[in-house]
C-alpha cells in the first residue's frame, strides 16, 4: 500500500522500508560475507591464489567467477580476435599469447574458428603453430540465431568433451560474445586483456 504522507525535510525520498527490513538486509549481509570468504581458512584461500596463478587470472577475476559460478573453471573457449590471430597465408598467433595459453594448469583450451573454416582442420592448424593441444572447436552462433540456437551451437562442442558449460569462461572482444556466454551459462566472460596479457 503506498504511503500518501509526504516525507519531512531532510528525507531523501528512498524507497520505503517494510517491516522485516533491517533482518533481511542483516542476513544478506552475513550470508554476503560468509559467501565472499571472510571466514576461509588460510589454507583454502592459499589455494585458491595459487589457482588463479595456474588461470593466468588476477585474484579478483577468479574469485569473482567462482562467487559467480560456485564452480572451478575447467576451460577457456576463445575467439580468433581474443587470441590476436592473424589469417594470412599462414596462421600466426602473437608469442605473448602463446605463451599465456601455455602457462594453464588443469584447463582445457577450445576455440571458436573463422566463419570460412571447417572447425576440426582449423584447430588442428592452431595446433600446429601454437604447438599447444586445443580440445575442440567449433563454429561462432549466427548473428540471426536466437539464444536458444547460440546455446545448441556452443554446447555441441561441450557436450563430446563432457565439459559443463558453468565451469567455462569465454574470453572473447564484442558485446554479442558476451551474449554467447550468457546464453550458454557459461561461468563469465572475460576481454583477452583479464588473461592473455601480462599487465
Amino acid at each position: 500500500m503506498e504511503n500518501d504522507v509526504e516525507p519531512g525535510i531532510g528525507h531523501n525520498r528512498g524507497p520505503q522500508r517494510d517491516s522485516g527490513w533491517s533482518w533481511r538486509r542483516h542476513r544478506w549481509v552475513r550470508a554476503r560475507a560468509d559467501l565472499v570468504g571472510a571466514r576461509l581458512p588460510i589454507e583454502v584461500l592459499r589455494g585458491r591464489v595459487k589457482r588463479a596463478r595456474e588461470l593466468g587470472l588476477a585474484y579478483p577475476a577468479y574469485a569473482s567467477v567462482l562467487l559467480g559460478s560456485g564452480r572451478d573453471i575447467l576451460g577457456f573457449l576463445y575467439t580468433c580476435d581474443a587470441l590476436g590471430l592473424r589469417l594470412r597465408r599462414r596462421l600466426e598467433m602473437p608469442a605473448p599469447v602463446r605463451d599465456a595459453l601455455a602457462a594453464l594448469v588443469r584447463c582445457d583450451r577450445l576455440v571458436v574458428a573463422p566463419e570460412a573454416e571447417e572447425p576440426d582442420a582449423f584447430r588442428m592448424e592452431l595446433q600446429e603453430v601454437s604447438g599447444l593441444a586445443f580440445a575442440a572447436a567449433t563454429h561462432a552462433p549466427r548473428p540471426h540465431h536466437s539464444w536458444a540456437e547460440a546455446r545448441e551451437a556452443l554446447r555441441e562442442v561441450l557436450n563430446p568433451i563432457k565439459l559443463p558449460p558453468g565451469a567455462l569462461v569465454l574470453v572473447g572482444t564484442t558485446p554479442a560474445e558476451a551474449a554467447w556466454a550468457e546464453a550458454t551459462n557459461m561461468a563469465r566472460f572475460l576481454p583477452p586483456e583479464a588473461c592473455l596479457h601480462p599487465g
